[in-house]
């Protein structure tokens, strides 16, 4: 495994780096990268068939520098000096543990003062180049796959939070016992959390925009399939506690074309440091799970390519509004439902029977989009909320 970006180098390349660069944050940040690149792709295309229309925004152009401007410009230079030099002169425990010094109150008040400075007088000569004698209000027509870094931004920032939200919910008795350290904790994000907040506040400002609901679902389908399994590969190299049930069983003649670890997996040097410790390794993230578990986050990325192949290939062919976010639904809750069968979750009680959020949730999906594909395919209900 390799719980930071150091480890992959030195396996790949025998560079010994020490990077303060964990690897599933990485694949986060790559997975929202890849979704928002394919949702301007989709957006981009709907434009070109005259489904979306552009919008008018309207800002003042040339105004002075106002005080907002450069009180905003001190408290981010500050910040950034304030840790990065802190950093710099403690670059090791910067590498060992990033999150508790991101998250403390560790940091150089010289060199935030410095770097704020230089922030306050780079805002203000951009600002007095762009002043005018007089302001003029200017009105200017934009697309929408135009505003991609906005959608990214607030999708990134809703989901992170609804995940988070979620997963202390699943887990409500960890929480309990830390609180702080279960809120702030870079670890820990349930996926439907944060896809459902994400949808909620990326809808919102879509709506602000002038894009329809069911198209922007539809634009959004594939990007989120394609997210999810570029995810999932970050919880699989950097062994964050997503994987599944010990599985003891030998892998069948079948399949010994493929490598062991894809039947049974110990995660070694996982970054949660679970399992027993290896023999001969020391320091950080030297443990690894005795006896081996199914791999189910790489059983998901394979899954979820295919199925992000599959609706992107699909996506010309449906003519109604809302119907391939609907086939998304169907496939991923499909998908999730069954993955949850061997891995590993908490489970609630209800009437007896032993399930969990993922599959209460998946199952939901399903039957919304099973339900959403017959009322959008026998009404009129997908013109009514395109037009």
């Amino acid at each position: 495994m390799y719980p930071t970006l150091s480890f992959l180098l030195k396996d790949l390349f025998g560079w010994d780096i020490a990077l303060p660069i964990q690897t599933f944050g990485l694949m986060m940040g790559l997975s929202f990268l890849l979704a928002a690149y394919v949702l301007m792709i989709e957006l981009r295309r709907k434009e070109m068939q005259g489904l979306i229309e552009p919008t008018t925004i309207t800002y003042t152009k040339g105004l002075p520098v106002s005080a907002s401007d450069l009180i905003t410009s001190f408290i981010i230079g500050f910040l950034v000096g304030f840790k990065v030099l802190e950093g710099f002169f403690h670059y090791a425990d910067v590498v060992d543990n990033p999150q508790e010094f991101l998250l403390s109150g560790r940091g150089n008040l010289v060199g935030g003062i410095v770097v704020a400075t230089a922030f306050v007088y780079f805002k203000y000569r951009e600002k007095e180049k762009q002043k005018l004698a007089e302001p003029v209000t200017v009105n200017e027509t934009i697309f929408p796959h135009q505003l991609i870094t906005n959608i990214t931004f607030i999708a990134a920032i809703s989901g992170i939070l609804g995940a988070k939200t979620f997963h202390q919910l699943e887990n409500i008795d960890d929480f309990m016992q830390d609180p702080i350290g279960s809120i702030f904790s870079f670890s820990g994000l349930t996926y439907y959390g944060g896809l459902i907040c994400a949808a909620i506040a990326v809808l919102w400002y879509a709506n602000k925009i002038k894009v329809k609901p069911l198209l922007m679902c539809d634009a959004a389908a594939p990007a989120l399939m394609l997210s999810y399994a570029t995810g999932r590969l970050g919880c699989h190299l950097s062994g964050d506690g997503d994987w599944g049930i010990v599985n003891a069983a030998p892998k069948p003649s079948s399949l010994n074309f493929l490598p062991d670890w894809m039947w049974a997996y110990g995660y070694p040097h996982n970054v949660l440091n679970e399992g027993e410790r290896i023999i001969g390794c020391e320091g950080k993230f030297c443990f690894e799970l005795v006896p081996p578990v199914f791999p189910t986050p790489f059983y998901e990325v394979i899954m979820c390519l295919v199925l992000f192949a599959f609706l992107w290939s699909i996506r010309k062919k449906i003519a109604i509004p809302g119907v391939l976010f609907c086939i998304y639904l169907i496939v991923n809750g499909i998908e999730r439902f069954f993955i949850e069968q061997i891995r590993v979750n908490t489970q609630y009680h209800i009437f007896g029977k032993a399930i969990t959020q993922a599959e209460i949730i998946s199952i939901a999906l399903v039957i919304v989009g099973a339900a959403g594909i017959f009322v959008l395919r026998k009404s009129k209900a997908s013109q009514s909320w395109v037009n």
